[in-house]
């Protein structure tokens, strides 16, 4: 029987240099690098390369300048459980509260990094879910009460706050600069209390991984994989270059035992940064979308749209009101770069637009019919309670988009007055069947003329029932209904 492989999300020696043929002598050139490829005059191909000393690597000051800021959390999550369908006999003999809920603590633990000194620490959100009770300590066993400052389930990130200043942290890297086959290591506590402020060494060994998603929850993924050994309870601790930079924050592993098994992950540090800066600006994460789905280039695409490589993204589909339609791109078209940066694949794409937000512009380069070609695209956002209003003007009513219907549209349908609906979403509205480019003329049997009035009278109706009544774009009279 085939084991299966499971993605466990992680809470609770000099390497000698090999080549082929001829190696040379140390060289006296302390910043000596490869010096030459070629063959012998025998015909064999060799490799010369550097021995000094200085290339072999040396992990003692990023461990030790990058230790102390990495901590420990414990964290407390309270449940309640109910016994369902009591026989009424123990309840004659026990009372009601054998029936009553029950509440339980549970005990779990991770790891986080001090990014400033003022106490505020990066760790993952799966860490702290749901936690009653966090508890950090430090290397130097201080410990402290810590309070969620904000979460980002998509990226699998948080930001917490204890109370304590000129806290030493980590300098910040650029995960985006990491090559392959880079040393990398990584730092937290796995497994338990006693095994805190654990260093292990690794390479990086890919990156833009993205890993199966059974929850169908919209996730960011981009992760760095390595080889350094981490185990549960290493979530949310540093994964550091050689100059103590951190460039990651260690978040899952592929085993099949649940235990480290030679590949771990880590969520870049570029991605992480965006992240915290939106929580301590906004409080939440403010999101770019481009506004397509996409696809990996198969063989059938490359032959027929003749491309002369896989890299990049088939865009499959263009969601309606988006940022990609409105910047002119459509579905057959091949993205290759954004930002002035080339995307291999959809991870790839994911990440880049990420690092985005509402508002902002970006080049897109994209092939059509052959022919490469750029436009500006400005990124809508991923506005998602009911009333908020998105960069384009547009107003989000339970997953779905709204804007005043024009002059035309409605007398076109002899409508006095309505609401457009411009993107279904993937929310409510859209779960209710409601079709883009349908026309909201009345809401609970309230006519409406402008998106504030839909979400007005949706709000202040006491029943639990939304329905909506209107004109389709094909002009036929239809209802839609769903619960608040």
């Amino acid at each position: 029987m085939k084991k299966g492989f499971f993605v466990v999300l992680l809470s609770v020696l000099l390497s000698a240099l090999t080549a082929y043929g001829v190696v040379s002598a140390k060289s006296n050139e302390p910043n000596a690098t490869l010096v030459e490829n070629g063959k012998s005059t025998s015909g064999v191909e060799y490799r010369t390369v550097n021995l000094a000393d200085s290339d072999y690597p040396d992990f003692t000051y990023a461990a030790e300048s990058a230790v102390d800021a990495v901590v420990y959390i414990e964290v407390t999550v309270e449940y309640r459980s109910q016994f369902q369908n009591i026989d009424p006999f123990f309840r004659f003999f026990f009372g009601d509260e054998f029936s009553s809920p029950q509440s339980r603590e549970q005990k779990g633990s991770g790891s986080g990094v001090i990014i400033r000194p003022d106490g505020y620490i990066v760790t993952n959100n799966h860490v702290v879910q749901g936690a009653s009770k966090i508890s950090v300590t430090l290397n130097n066993d201080m410990q402290y009460e810590a309070t969620v400052i904000g979460t980002d389930p998509a990226t699998d990130v948080a930001l917490i706050k204890i109370d304590a200043s000129d806290l030493p942290t980590i300098p910040m890297g650029d995960s985006d600069k990491l090559r392959l086959g880079e040393w990398v290591l990584a730092i937290g506590s796995p497994l338990s209390y006693n095994l805190r402020s654990t260093i292990t060494a690794g390479i990086v060994s890919a990156k833009g991984r993205s890993m199966p998603n059974t929850t169908g929850e919209f996730k960011i993924e981009s992760f760095i994989q390595t080889d350094a050994a981490v185990n549960p309870g290493n979530s949310g601790g540093a994964l550091v270059n050689k100059k103590g930079e951190l460039v990651g924050i260690n978040t899952a592993i592929i085993s099949q035992t649940g235990s480290y098994s030679g590949y771990s992950f880590a969520v870049p540090v570029n991605i992480v940064n965006k992240v915290v800066s939106d929580l301590l600006d906004f409080g939440s994460v403010k999101r770019a979308m481009l506004g397509i789905t996409m696809q990996p280039i198969t063989d059938e695409i490359m032959k027929e749209l003749k491309l002369s490589s896989r890299n990049g993204v088939y865009i499959y589909e263009v969601m309606k009101g988006s940022a990609a339609q409105e910047a002119g791109l459509r579905k057959g078209d091949v993205i290759t770069a954004i930002g002035g940066e080339k995307v291999s694949d959809g991870a790839a794409v994911q990440a880049k637009v990420n690092s985005y937000h509402p508002g902002d512009k970006a080049q897109v380069l994209f092939i059509r019919d052959g022919k490469e070609q750029a436009v500006e695209v400005t990124f809508h956002g991923t506005a998602q309670k009911t009333g908020e209003v998105d960069v384009d003007g547009a107003v989000v009513f339970y997953g779905a988009k709204l804007k005043a219907a024009d002059e035309e549209l409605l007398k076109r349908f002899g409508l006095r007055s309505g609401v457009q609906v411009v993107s279904a979403g993937t929310g409510s509205m859209a779960e209710a069947g409601v079709p883009e480019g349908f026309i909201i003329d009345a809401v609970n049997e309230t006519s409406v003329s402008k998106p504030e009035d839909v979400v007005s009278v949706a709000a202040k109706t006491k029943s639990k029932t939304v329905v909506l009544q209107g004109v389709t774009a094909n002009g036929r009279r239809a209802y839609y209904a769903f619960g608040k």
